[in-house]
């Protein structure tokens, strides 16, 4: 980690961040952790929170949970929560299946986000993507009825396979059907990264998946 990522750790990470391994057992309380009690949203893999701190921001209603593995991402996210005054966010550092299964109960988000998830491009590696049938039926189970699964990648042939693995989900409906291959239009909202722009200056298209959880 850099300085300054090493220090902004220091200051905040007892107070805003977990280590998943080292959660006790049973659901997570975080009316407590966050001094309040509102609609909880989840990204899983926040990177180096460019997006995730915007998005806080921008929605001070909401209770913002991020988990991510690597510690230096999680740092730079503290610095950037530090520049933006943001009190609706906390970090996870772990295994977000671990977290879902053991830490989160069934119907206790309003929304989980994936963004440009690991694209494991070779085919032999396909097996790593994060986005599988019992992942989904997992963040599925989580979703309060509802509640949004909303996912982007600038990978096709990983497009192509969240679009199957979402629509073959009874939990989930996709709310973008009518448009043209069941994409969503991109929102607004979500910033770009530097990732994505560089997917467009390379001429990859970028792709919204929005599913919502059906009673059920």
């Amino acid at each position: 980690m850099t300085v300054g990522q090493t220090r902004a750790w220091e200051r905040r990470w007892d107070e805003l961040g977990k280590q998943v391994p080292q959660l006790p057992p049973g659901p997570l309380d975080l009316d407590s952790w966050f001094g309040r009690r509102a609609p909880i949203l989840l990204e899983i893999g926040s990177g180096m929170g460019e997006t995730t701190s915007q998005l806080a921001k921008v929605a001070p209603e909401l209770n913002y949970l991020a988990v991510e593995v690597y510690q230096p991402g999680l740092a730079q996210l503290l610095l950037r929560a530090e520049a933006l005054e943001l009190t609706n966010l906390r970090l996870l550092r772990g295994d977000a299946v671990v977290l879902f299964t053991e830490h989160l109960p069934a119907g206790s988000l309003a929304g989980v986000r994936i963004f440009f998830p690991d694209p494991w491009p070779k085919k032999k590696h396909h097996k790593r993507r994060l986005v599988q049938p019992e992942f989904v039926a997992l963040v599925a189970s989580r979703l309060a009825p509802g509640a949004t699964l909303h996912l982007a990648t600038d990978w096709a042939n990983y497009a192509e396979q969240m679009l199957a693995v979402l629509s073959a989900e009874p939990l989930l409906r996709n709310r973008h059907a009518d448009e043209p291959g069941g994409w969503a239009p991109r929102p607004e909202w979500r910033p770009v990264t530097k990732f994505e722009s560089r997917a467009r200056a390379e001429g990859r298209i970028n792709r919204d998946l929005i599913f919502e959880r059906v009673n059920g």
